[in-house]
């Protein structure tokens, strides 16, 4: 392992916290700050705060020793050497990226920069955000040379984000000055000369030893396009499959077969390519955003990801029609919805496709019982019970003596579901799949009728048998 690097992190949300406790893991001495006390408060008892595999754990590893919580950055930003920037960028109301809290956070370290130091950007902020940082702290009187700045963006999923830290595909450091890109590779080295997989107790993932993570050094400002790009990208791959989905029911034809026929091309793969009720969460609804706003204010024609933003928007409107289509009225009737979180296992539910449609639903006159296994806490503070909206302690709670069973995401917990036990509690078995978690074959036998994202519906064989008797 290289020398332990003194490192600040500022910001405790999913980022920030889940870097500064993976750089302790690494080796690394850090001190995470945050100015909501209450926040530091509860990471300094041992609450992650936010529901991450490994996290916990890691925590509990480092707390008190390779990693301490903070609210004074100031005191931080002249202990460390380098200082990570993973405030909250959020989208404003014409699509831009809100860069007021980096800017708040770049005016207090150039309050506290006494000798050289390597500001990093690990937030996602749009192209030019590393000049505007360096503007700012030049503004408040810091000499040029007491710093530079280092554009290092982050690929975490939301539930796979330590795993996705400690084996990523990836580690994109875009500097400008040699110096500042010497340090970061003293950062990551443990990951990028595989020392870190040699150790005992490494969390284990796809990287190695004999295999370790690649570094791509760049410009500061291809940094900052990578990461937009990136993530527009897999939105367009999102949406794209969610289209073709829609073809496949035009047409009767079975979206899994189609999309494992187009994975299977080495030039396209198979990740991104399952179809379901839109993408959500912190990061593909403002990053699409905020590159199509960037690409605006340039002057340059990117239309394809305001359609991408159309089609995500469409998907569950689509989905509404499903459920519509399959009970024939909304008002009056009892749904059981599974999952209220953006994407299976993480609790997080910002732009959560599920709580858009459950606003739908309840605009309708439907009423819900609703369960996720981490998110209902989050919901509740979002969507408060009401006469017509209750949360229950699990998927078979939910389904009890409901008209239909929607299934808004994808968590492991509920593909596993016992179908005889699920059939019984439900008054109707119905279940609309808007995740693709059941094989439709399956959920016939147990007679359920099952209509999902771009495959035939399938109806129980009694109803089969019925229709095909009736008379013509």
């Amino acid at each position: 392992m290289s020398k332990p690097i003194q490192i600040a992190v500022v910001g405790s949300g999913y980022v920030g916290l889940v870097a500064a406790v993976c750089f302790a893991e690494i080796g690394h001495n850090v001190i995470c700050v945050d100015n909501d006390e209450r926040k530091v408060a509860a990471l300094q008892s041992g609450d992650t705060l936010v529901h991450e595999k490994h996290l916990p754990d890691l925590l509990a590893r480092h707390h008190n020793t390779g990693v301490h919580f903070t609210t004074d950055l100031a005191e931080a930003a002249r202990q460390c050497d380098a200082i990570f920037i993973a405030v909250g960028t959020p989208q404003s109301e014409n699509g831009d990226a809100d860069l007021s809290y980096v800017e708040t956070v770049a005016c207090e370290i150039a309050r506290s920069l006494d000798s050289y130091k390597v500001i990093v950007e690990k937030s996602t902020v749009p192209v030019y955000t590393n000049e505007w940082i360096r503007r700012t702290i030049e503004r408040n009187g810091v000499a040029r040379s007491l710093f530079d700045i280092v554009s290092n963006p982050e690929f975490l999923r939301e539930g796979t984000a330590v795993s996705d830290f400690l084996h990523p595909d990836r580690i994109v450091v875009g500097a400008d000055s040699e110096r500042a890109a010497a340090l970061l590779a003293r950062i990551y080295a443990p990951l990028t000369t595989g020392a870190y997989y040699a150790r005992p107790q490494a969390i284990s993932g796809a990287c190695s030893a004999a295999a370790p993570p690649p570094m791509l050094h760049t410009s500061a400002k291809s940094a900052e396009i990578v990461k937009h790009a990136s993530n527009a990208f897999l939105a367009l791959k999102i949406s794209f499959i969610n289209v073709v989905s829609n073809l496949c029911e035009a047409t009767d034809a079975n979206i899994e077969q189609v999309a494992r026929g187009m994975g299977l091309d080495s030039r396209i793969g198979g990740r991104f390519l399952s179809p379901g009720i839109g993408y959500g969460g912190s990061c593909f609804p403002k990053d699409v955003a905020a590159f199509r706003s960037v690409a605006d204010q340039l002057g340059i024609d990117f239309n394809i990801l305001s359609e991408v933003e159309k089609i995500n928007a469409e998907q569950k409107k689509r989905f509404l029609a499903k459920v519509r289509s399959a009970l024939w009225t909304l008002r009056g009737k009892r749904l059981a919805v599974l999952g209220l979180s953006f994407k299976g296992e993480t609790d997080d539910i910002r732009e959560s496709p599920a709580i858009d449609l459950i606003q739908m639903l309840l605009a309708e006159g439907s009423s819900i019982t609703a369960y996720d296994p981490a998110a209902m806490k989050r919901a509740e503070a979002e969507l408060p019970p009401s006469p017509h909206l209750r949360y229950v302690e699990d998927s078979y709670a939910a389904a009890r003596d409901t008209d239909a069973l929607l299934v808004l995401t994808d968590w492991r917990e509920f593909a596993s579901l016992d179908l005889k036990r699920l059939y019984t509690a439900m008054r109707y078995p119905i279940v609309v799949d808007g995740r693709n978690l059941f094989d439709p074959k399956t959920m016939q036998q147990h007679g359920f009728t099952y209509i999902s994202i771009g495959r035939p519906a399938v109806y129980p064989v009694r109803d089969l048998e019925l229709a095909a008797s009736a008379p013509q």
